[in-house]
């Protein structure tokens, strides 16, 4: 049927639907993905370790809603990868990843090769009285046995193996080839309706029952608790029972179930007041530190790694265990050689939590006094645990360097992803930042899954991130300890990037919050040769080594204090920011009476309700912009 139903829309593409189920088999390979802003941010959960402070949230949450009853909705907290997808009269039309929480890149092509997800949906009273758009939010993960079937492949291929399942799951979402996703059996289990972005029903366990009605997966272990008892007790449960499940948790996650409740609860800047995930104590077990070994991070800091005899933890092979740096090594009194106790902390990442007993041949790890991937020279600064290559070349640190310096809110290269700076450092195109200034289409068009649309908005994007200010030139260099904040204040103060990089450590300490620390740290970058070549090479390209500083006296907004809070429309914060202070204005963390204006939009947490208790004036995008142009 399925084979006939091809040759049909083969014959006739006009009969094609979006619910097809051709359409699950995955379509052609895109150039790139998309970013989209939630409807409502996707903000994370705080955390519990341990059943003392999940008493701890639930004396909080009676603190807050007094002598108002409440219970509580139990599910289990499956190790996997956040995903929104959207439906339009009943029909699927986005996916979009979790991202930063305000921002996700766009799936929809992926999402629909996942069985589990209705292509289309009809059949609810409530959803079929709206004909606008309406979200389900969930989360996308492998079962185990899927998962060692793929690593079962990977090994007859004689390809890397996947640590765990959820970067299994991860990996196959965002791949630019949905028939890629559709062979790796995903499901999604969701746990949210949304109603333009704000809850569909009246309960969390009512919309857990609409989903399950409307044809979607819901955790099938869950449960409506009527206090802290039944919720710790659920808790216990499924922590002794969690390895019967056929995919990994890594927890229990508890929410309110009231949402007028919810709503009365809040959020904090970062999670919801109403809702917690309780974490599991981590999984461990014994093995032996073969050897250790160091890698070189981003800002060149030497980390020592355990080389372990491989054991499992959890279900999964754990061979290589950060030791995080000397001091580490030295309070576990750990030799090579050792027998040692090893975790998966959060369930993913191997930790050594102790020496059991010392081996028979132990002998003690020295750090190296040179880089080990450029032979240049390392320091520890005195009062610091790391020890760094001050190299900005070094090759082990190059890929994670370009990655930061393309970042958003450092020179902003969007496009210039993980996969793209591989291929660029694996294949000599680039040695440096500097030499991102020079590549060409032609040397784009030679990379893997690269066509010429997206060649040209790499290249055009590169060629935008000339004109960023002096600020953000300083923050892309990775001088430790100088980031956004640091980089503003050196630039202020210096108004030249040569000047800094002349700068004694005494003239460096005269920049706002700049202390002993950090300007031996600035001297010590700049002292480097390489690194000293590196910016000659930015100079050569043009970047803005002078600093303009914005009018900040006569503009629109002059003396005026702002604090943005929630999701703006149609900028992001960092863009409302820019714009207030390039308007003579201040931009302030926290409201206080000296707030001249509160800048919200949707979702405002405990910002805007402390502007309201000071009586600080309360403003939305449109009139924010009136005031800039001048016609508020």
């Amino acid at each position: 049927m399925l084979r006939e139903l091809k040759e049909l829309e083969t014959e006739h593409p006009e009969l094609i639907t979006p619910d097809s189920p051709t359409q699950r088999v995955g379509a052609k390979p895109r150039e790139g993905f998309v970013k989209v802003r939630h409807s409502s941010p996707m903000l994370s959960l705080d955390n519990a370790l341990g059943e003392a402070e999940l008493r701890d949230f639930d004396r909080r949450v009676r603190g807050l809603l007094g002598e108002e009853k409440y219970s509580y909705v139990a599910e289990l907290k499956l190790d996997g990868l956040s995903m929104a997808v959207h439906y339009r009269e009943g029909r699927l039309v986005q996916a979009l990843t979790r991202g930063d929480g305000e921002v996700g890149e766009e799936v929809t092509e992926n999402a629909r090769t996942i069985r589990s997800i209705p292509l289309q949906v009809s059949g609810h009273l409530h959803l079929e009285r709206r004909r606008g758009d309406w979200e389900v939010r969930g989360e996308v993960v492998l079962n185990k046995k899927a998962f060692e079937a793929l690593n079962a492949e990977c090994d007859a291929a004689g390809a890397r193996r996947f640590a765990n399942p959820r970067n299994a799951a991860a990996g196959a979402l965002r791949v630019l080839d949905p028939s890629i996703t559709a062979s790796r059996k995903l499901e999604y289990f969701t746990y949210f309706l949304l109603d333009d972005g704000k809850q569909a029903c009246a309960t969390q366990w009512e919309a857990l029952e609409t989903l399950r009605e409307l044809g979607f997966k819901v955790s099938l272990h869950r449960k409506r608790c009527a206090d802290i008892e039944e919720l710790t007790d659920f808790c216990k449960e499924w922590e002794a029972k969690r390895n019967s499940l056929p995919f990994e948790i890594d927890g229990v996650v508890a929410k309110v179930d009231s949402i007028a409740q919810q709503n009365r609860l809040g959020w904090t800047a970062k999670a919801p007041r109403w809702a917690i995930a309780y974490k599991f104590a981590a999984r461990q077990a014994e093995t032996i530190v073969e050897d250790i070994i160091v890698s070189v991070g981003r800002t060149g800091v030497l980390t020592p790694g355990a080389v372990l005899r491989p054991v499992n933890v959890g279900g999964v092979t754990v061979s290589l265990s950060t030791l995080h740096n000397e001091d580490e090594i030295e309070r576990l009194g750990l030799q090579i050689g050792d027998t040692v106790m090893v975790e998966r902390a959060g369930d993913v990442i191997p930790k050594v939590v102790r020496v059991v007993r010392p081996g028979g041949h132990r002998h003690p790890f020295h750090m190296p006094r040179t880089c080990p991937a450029c032979g240049s020279h390392v320091a520890r600064a005195e009062g610091e645990a790391a020890t760094r290559c001050i190299n900005t070349n070094c090759p082990a640190r190059l890929k994670e360097s370009v990655l930061h310096f393309a970042a958003r809110g450092v020179m902003d290269i969007d496009g210039l992803g993980e996969a793209l700076v591989d291929q660029l450092v694996d294949q000599k195109l680039i040695a440096n930042v500097a030499d991102l200034y020079r590549l060409t289409q032609e040397q784009l068009l030679e990379l893997e899954r690269m066509g010429k649309k997206s060649a040209d908005k790499i290249l055009a994007n590169i060629e935008a991130s000339r004109r960023q200010p002096l600020p953000r030139i300083l923050n892309g260099l990775g001088i430790p300890f100088v980031g956004e904040r640091t980089a503003q204040f050196l630039a202020e103060a210096f108004g030249d990037l040569d000047a800094i990089a002349a700068a004694s450590e005494d003239e460096l300490q005269k920049a706002g919050e700049v202390g002993p620390k950090v300007a031996h740290s600035i001297r010590g970058f700049f002292d480097e040769q390489r690194n000293r070549d590196l910016v000659d090479r930015l100079r050569e390209e043009k970047l803005q080594f002078k600093y303009a500083a914005p009018k900040r006296s006569g503009g629109a907004l002059s003396g005026l204090t702002f604090v943005i809070t929630g999701t703006l429309p149609s900028m992001s914060r960092e863009e409302a920011k820019e714009r207030i202070e390039d308007a003579g204005g201040k931009v302030a963390g926290s409201v206080s009476r000296k707030t001249s204006f509160v800048l919200a939009g949707e979702d405002a947490g405990s910002k805007l309700a402390k502007a309201r208790e000071l009586g600080v004036k309360i403003i939305d995008e449109a009139a924010f912009v009136q005031m800039i142009e001048g016609t508020g």
